[in-house]
């Protein structure tokens, strides 16, 4: 019993050394909670710690206990009122901020420096990013397809899109060294220790 204990422990410490503290997820009233669970799942796959959660015209939805579900208790999310106060905040930290979509000036995923501090804005099944979120953000970020269908499910297009920030995060080392301080990790793991 100790034994298993003891791996949990490491395998929590080892987790934590790699997440990213840069990159991050914002979900944009998407409704269904099997999509929130699979971005959720991809954030915690990919070494994403927080995704944040702009909901304007609908409430976030129930997550159940499924497995799926599970990775919200691995990833934190943080809630937001206001879209400017969300997007400037992130632009006072450095990062670029992304929106899916397909504007004028979109790029492809792999145009994207990934390596960089990045938050990417994912919209909902129906209407996609808010329109007051497209006035703020001018960066477009769409994913190269070659199929008859030019649009993917929410919970895909955010795995894809964070496994390309993984594969040049990757590249670059950045999974090597911590993400977090020290007392960042520790605080991080004395919370999860008790789940």
């Amino acid at each position: 019993m100790r034994e298993r204990t003891d791996n949990r422990k490491q395998r929590i410490l080892d987790v934590l050394a790699r997440r990213q503290k840069d990159l991050t997820i914002v979900l944009n009233n998407i409704h269904d909670p099997h999509n929130v669970s699979a971005v959720l799942r991809s954030c915690d796959a990919f070494g994403v710690g927080e995704a944040h959660l702009l909901y304007t015209d609908t409430p976030f939805p129930q997550l159940g206990h499924k497995s799926s579900a599970s990775a919200k208790k691995w990833v934190e999310m943080k809630r937001h009122k206001s879209a400017r106060e969300m997007v400037e905040g992130f632009r006072a930290t450095g990062h670029q901020v992304l929106s899916t979509g397909f504007g004028p000036g979109a790029k492809s995923l792999t145009d994207w420096d990934m390596t960089k501090p990045t938050a990417v804005i994912l919209g909902n099944e129906h209407d996609g990013v808010a329109d007051e979120l497209q006035t703020l953000v001018t960066d477009h970020i769409y994913i190269p397809m070659q199929g008859m269908v030019q649009s993917l499910n929410v919970s895909v297009a955010a795995a894809v899109i964070l496994y390309e920030a993984f594969r040049q995060r990757m590249a670059k080392g950045m999974y090597e060294t911590p993400g977090l301080t020290p007392e960042e990790i520790q605080d991080k793991f004395d919370g999860w220790i008790k789940k």
